[in-house]
């Protein structure tokens, strides 16, 4: 059996992570010559964006082969504001390298990086870069990540370290270590091997990929220390990208984990909400085509393979492929970073607002966490973002894929909004005939972080159990906008009571009444505007702390607490989004380049709402009835299933 490996290269902006890629790839003989990113040549960074701007945007997959093992390499971007990239490349991975610049250490993104693949199980080897560099220290490094990471990292080509590592896990290792046993490079090199792909070890190695030092030892790594992939064994994957052919029409970028794909196969999907019945439709197709990471006609995915499918149709991002209860590691768009603000997006003509609309859902096609929404009352179309150069990208995308121009709005905050008290709602949708439906729902704050959790205490000789079913696929339809037009969380819902009618019953009418009853409770109990808070980490010269300290009581944030790093300061914040979005600009000004900032949602809390902003609604207001019950029977121009 063929010996892979699908790895992911990491690091927080500019410690040269695509550089790195480029000396593997070379290394392995899968390039002739080096790229650069300065000069924009770089093989993994493909869009025009990325050789015009020297960044990438997008993951891409490259295949190399080094002493008989296929590696299918994941180049990620770096910058925080393409986290939704790199947290779906993160579920086809066995194993990840991550790249710290020897001279600046661990930096707030690697931090974000290393705590999110630990969450999914995934060893890593670290490599440390830019030795070559003036102000280059490994030595200061290795304690930054053994101290701000794990202290499980070990330099591998440090006997004693490796050794003391070693005997802490293996006992005995440590007898024979005890015993004045010799141990040999060889043994050592085996059990640190061992250890590290099982991710209780994490070797580290340097050099410069600037200047060929030290890659062929990470690609050494990568066969040595990095897993194998596991057969699960029935038929799971997941979709993490997506591709379009001129030829083929749309691909979807899969790692199988069990089973296989093959050409002209039929494969079942979900495929979309019927609300009808409250459930997903399911359909049947077949597959036209199966490609390698370089383009190449396979036929066939088997475990543990990287491909691109084609004639699966709309399938989207985050779509697990057969049983879900077999795949490794958690599928959850947004667990890495969410978008907390929204921009209106404005063509240069109006006449060319339909064409926008559509390019902009062809983005949200690859990126989902890129939603976008229509206000029809408004004719305005708004984008939600993870930061400023998020939007620049889009721009120019935009521009060179669409050929439209564009100008954005000024970001707006994206809040969320919850019950102020206990409160009941209800409805009783009896007319115009056919229709029968009766609701009654208890709704209470939750726990601030708690989400939505529903029961229900009717029996089901009132109300049938396929018809509860309904209340509860409805209910994100009826929370998707509150009283205030942003999306209701945070809240315990109770159904008490209710009623259905042996004949008058239409299937669609408890999914037509769910959101009249709640927005009734919504209403009864009053709102609460939710502003999300962010966990900030701040790297700091010990001369700007005082000042960021200011900075942050003024922007209605709290210090959380801080310690001495070397020379410099830890600095841990919590923060409003809406005071803080140009922040990092602001900080990287007063500290001449030398402060650094991550961020993460730590959460919502309330906020007066004088201090926020309501938003809009996207469709018909369940409160109005008439023109609500109108718009269900598809009587109106959108519907109420139509969240734009």
């Amino acid at each position: 059996m063929r010996s892979v490996r699908n790895i992911g290269i990491f690091a927080h902006v500019d410690a040269g992570k695509t550089t790195l890629s480029e000396g593997l790839l070379a290394h392995a003989g899968a390039i002739r010559s080096r790229g650069s990113v300065d000069a924009g040549t770089a093989h993994t960074d493909t869009l025009t964006v990325e050789r015009r701007r020297g960044i990438s945007v997008k993951s891409k997959c490259v295949t190399l082969r080094h002493r008989d093992t296929d590696i299918r390499l994941i180049d990620t971007p770096g910058h925080a504001d393409f986290s939704a990239e790199v947290e779906r490349s993160i579920w086809a991975l066995d194993g990840a390298v991550l790249v710290v610049c020897a001279v600046e250490g661990v930096q707030p993104q690697t931090e974000v990086l290393f705590d999110c693949l630990r969450r999914q199980h995934i060893p890593v080897v670290f490599f440390l870069n830019k030795l070559d560099r003036a102000g280059a220290d490994p030595e200061r490094a290795l304690a930054q990540i053994q101290r701000l990471l794990t202290p499980k990292a070990v330099m591998a080509g440090d006997p004693d370290a490796l050794i003391e590592a070693l005997c802490d896990l293996d006992d005995g290792l440590a007898e024979r270590y005890l015993s004045d046993e010799e141990l040999s490079p060889v043994l050592l090199k085996s059990k640190l091997s061992e250890y590290a792909r099982g991710g209780e070890l994490f070797p580290v190695l340097s050099g410069s990929a600037l200047r060929d030092q030290g890659v062929e030892a990470v690609l050494d790594a990568i066969v040595d220390d990095l897993p194998e992939p596991e057969d699960v064994g029935g038929l799971s994957g997941v979709v993490f990208a997506t591709d379009s052919d001129r030829s083929l029409g749309r691909g979807i970028w899969v790692r199988l984990y069990g089973g296989t794909l093959e050409n002209r196969q039929s494969v079942s999907i979900r495929d979309t909400f019927d609300p009808f019945t409250g459930e997903m439709r399911r359909k049947s197709v077949k597959i036209t085509q199966i490609m390698d990471p370089s383009g190449n006609p396979i036929g066939k995915l088997g475990p543990g393979d990287i491909g691109v499918v084609y004639g699966l149709g709309a399938v989207e991002i985050g779509y697990i492929l057969g049983d879900p209860a077999l795949l490794p590691r958690r599928v959850l768009p947004g667990s890495l970073r969410s978008p907390l603000i929204t921009v209106q997006v404005i063509p240069e003509k109006a006449e060319q607002m339909t064409a926008l609309r559509a390019a902009c859902n062809a983005l949200q096609d690859e990126d989902p966490l890129l939603k976008t929404t229509y206000i029809r009352s408004l004719n305005e179309l708004h984008l939600q973002v993870m930061g400023t150069i998020q939007l620049e990208i889009i721009e120019d995308a935009l521009r060179d894929r669409f050929d439209l121009s564009v100008t954005f709005g000024p970001p707006a905050i994206l809040y969320r909004e919850t019950i102020a008290e206990s409160a009941e709602g209800y409805v009783a949708y009896l007319a115009p005939k056919p229709c029968w439906a009766i609701l009654r729902f208890r709704i209470e704050p939750g726990e601030r972080g708690s989400g939505i959790h529903f029961q229900s205490q009717v029996p089901v000789r009132t109300i049938q159990a396929h018809y509860q079913n309904q209340v509860a696929q409805a209910l994100p339809l009826a929370l998707n906008q509150g009283r205030l037009g942003w999306p209701v969380t945070d809240v315990k819902i109770t159904l008490l009571d209710g009623g259905e009618h042996k004949f008058h019953t239409h299937p669609l009418d408890f999914i037509v009444a769910t959101p009249m009853a709640i927005q009734d409770g919504l209403r009864n109990g009053g709102s609460r505007l939710l502003e999300p808070i962010l966990a900030v980490r701040f790297l700091l010269p010990g001369d700007c702390v005082g000042k960021v300290m200011t900075d942050i009581n003024t922007m209605r944030g709290e210090t959380v607490n801080s310690f001495a790093d070397g020379d410099r300061v830890v600095l841990n914040a919590r923060i409003p989004v809406a005071t803080s979005l140009d922040y990092a600009a602001r900080l990287a000004a007063q500290t001449g380049g030398r402060g650094a900032m991550s961020v993460r949602l730590d959460g919502y809390r309330e906020c007066p709402l004088q201090l926020g902003a309501t938003t809009p609604r996207r469709s018909v207001d369940p409160l109005d009835t008439s023109k609500y019950i109108l718009a269900a029977r598809s009587a109106l121009e959108g519907g109420i299933f139509n969240l734009e």
